[in-house]
């Protein structure tokens, strides 16, 4: 199952693998440990098809832990410490079995829960002996659901051998694009730099001192990168390329970051918990025109929404209905624009504001507004209106102090030449509390 990995780690057992906390882990110190869980999980008597909870973040047993599991053909469970507030809700949701616990030092630890994983689509998984990968969305707009994926569907894009690169495991270890990482980056050789806490400041600090290359990471997370002016004190010539996805891209964040790093490669990618990580190629580094596909997927448009079929697509939640359509194709829900192969992602149906019949996507005012001084953040929603059905609102955290009112005043004289009159916010209000959850994803209102 994870044969071809460590057929790869045999060929650079001296090669760095992973450090962590500013210490070197080599591919054979992670094939060897490997090997130590692997008899480990025998002894706990966790085997096949059981579904397993793995409490942590990027560390060397919980790499290797995750790895060992695959091996051992079990139903993987990743959580992390920003989901702490669901973690019942999703112990229960996803049936789990056993839990395996990293704590901060490393430290691991057993337990059994008194649950029987009956849910039909465990059974079907069973059938085949294959492992799975239950992956809980990040619920910002609603309830998480639960995404339960074959791993021999996920693991098969890894096969083709890529770039050498030294990245930082930024996005989270139970996310999508944080289970992408490791794999892509262990599949290759590479070096996975981990980071002890997500701060602009913590993660630069990294990129020089490790000599890191790439950096997969979120539009939320540029704009703080920006407003920190963190960049200053460091050192980010090793840095080659920033991807980035999980939200709409601000249009004038891209720019300012690309203005101020030309020789960064800024590469969008798009995915999702239900189908994973598709390939993508940006038009260039400071467009949000974007191809997405490769091989394994295949993309269409329908009444100007994104369908993609995917051969690592999920085999079906585990708390709500199918989003397939009968033929197979998963709906993004994603509205978008179309340029010959490029795409542009315009925002999530459910999050477009109606004004009188007249369409208003929250990024592009958001954009606008993020252009203004003393802006840090802003987020777009919309209120009812008895005129319009719908208003235009914005919650905007600042940087310094200002008048509400004379902000106010200045955002709208400044939307005026920059929109048109149904997209300019009409009730704004100041609040000084972060607009993003622990994922370093926009909070939707």
């Amino acid at each position: 199952m994870i044969q071809f990995l460590l057929d790869v780690f045999d060929l650079y057992p001296d090669s760095d693998a992973l450090i962590w906390q500013d210490k070197s882990y080599t591919y054979k110190w992670i094939s060897d440990r490997i090997g130590y869980w692997r008899e480990e999980l025998k002894k706990q008597s966790i085997s096949a098809g059981e579904v397993v909870v793995l409490e942590a973040d990027f560390s060397p047993n919980s790499i290797s832990l995750f790895l060992a599991l695959v091996e051992a053909r079990c139903i993987l469970v990743p959580m992390t410490f920003s989901v702490r507030n669901k973690r019942e809700e999703f112990i229960e949701v996803a049936q789990v079995e056993r839990g395996i616990m990293i704590d901060d030092d490393d430290n691991v630890s057993f337990e059994k829960y008194n649950i029987a994983a009956n849910h039909e689509l465990y059974l079907s998984l069973r059938e085949r002996q294959h492992p799975g990968l239950v992956l809980f969305s990040s619920g910002s707009t609603g309830k998480s659901k639960a995404a339960l994926h074959d791993m021999v569907g996920i693991l098969e894009k890894f096969k083709t051998r890529k770039k050498q690169l030294r990245a930082i495991t930024f996005l989270l270890y139970d996310h999508i694009g944080g289970v992408n990482t490791m794999l892509y980056v262990l599949s290759n050789a590479g070096c996975i730099v981990t980071v002890s806490d997500r701060r602009p400041e913590t993660v630069l600090m990294l990129v020089e001192k490790h000599k890191v290359e790439l950096l997969p990471t979120s539009p939320t997370f540029i704009n703080l990168i920006l407003i920190s002016e963190s960049y200053k004190k460091y050192n980010l010539s090793s840095l080659k390329v920033v991807t980035y996805g999980t939200e709409p891209m601000p249009e004038s964040t891209l720019k300012k970051f690309h203005d101020l790093f030309p020789s960064i490669t800024l590469q969008q990618t798009y995915g999702l918990s239900e189908i994973g990580i598709l390939r993508s190629k940006s038009k260039n580094s400071d467009s949000l025109w974007v191809k997405v596909g490769g091989e394994g997927f295949q993309i269409r448009i329908v009444d100007g929404l994104l369908e993609i079929k995917a051969a690592s697509a999920m085999l079906g939640y585990l708390n709500a209905p199918s989003p397939f359509t009968k033929d197979g194709w998963f709906m993004t829900n994603d509205e978008v624009e179309v340029d010959g192969e490029y795409i542009r992602i315009l925002g999530r149906k459910s999050e477009i504001i109606n004004v009188g019949g007249e369409k208003v996507y929250p990024a592009e005012v958001e954009s606008v507004i993020q252009e203004l001084d003393n802006v840090a953040e802003v987020t777009v929603f919309s209120e009812k209106n008895a005129i319009t059905g719908n208003m235009v609102c914005a919650k905007v955290r600042l940087v310094d102090k200002e008048d509400p009112k004379e902000f106010a005043l200045r955002l709208k004289k400044y939307c005026k030449d920059k929109l048109q009159p149904f997209k300019i916010p009409v009730r704004i209000t100041i609040d000084s509390e972060p607009q993003f959850s622990d994922r370093f994803k926009k909070k939707r209102i």
